[in-house]
C-alpha cells in the first residue's frame, strides 16, 4: 500500500524525509495534517543546509518535533522561495 505524503506549497518532500515519514504512521498522519505552508517551511528548513550531517539532524529534529505537536520550525526566518 502506498502512503500519501503531502507536499509543501513550493517544495516537494525529498526522498530522505519521505523515508523518515513513512517509517512512522503517527508522524505521517501529523505531517499530512499540517498546513501546506507549514509543510513547506519544514521542507525548506531541512533542505537549506549545506552539510549532509546537518540535514540528517534536521530530519531527526523535524520527526521529533512534529510528533510532539510542533507545527513549524523554531527560529527559522521562513522559506524565501515563495
Amino acid at each position: 500500500m502506498t502512503k500519501k505524503i503531502a507536499n509543501g506549497v513550493v517544495h516537494k518532500v525529498p526522498i530522505d524525509l519521505r523515508k523518515a515519514l513513512v517509517s512512522d504512521i503517527d508522524l505521517l498522519e501529523k505531517w499530512n495534517d499540517l498546513t501546506q505552508l507549514a509543510r513547506n517551511e519544514w521542507i525548506c528548513w531541512t533542505i537549506s543546509v549545506k552539510k549532509i550531517e546537518t540535514r540528517v539532524k534536521h530530519i531527526d529534529r523535524l520527526c521529533f518535533e512534529v510528533n510532539k505537536g510542533k507545527r513549524r520550525p523554531c527560529c527559522w526566518p521562513g522559506c524565501n522561495h515563495r
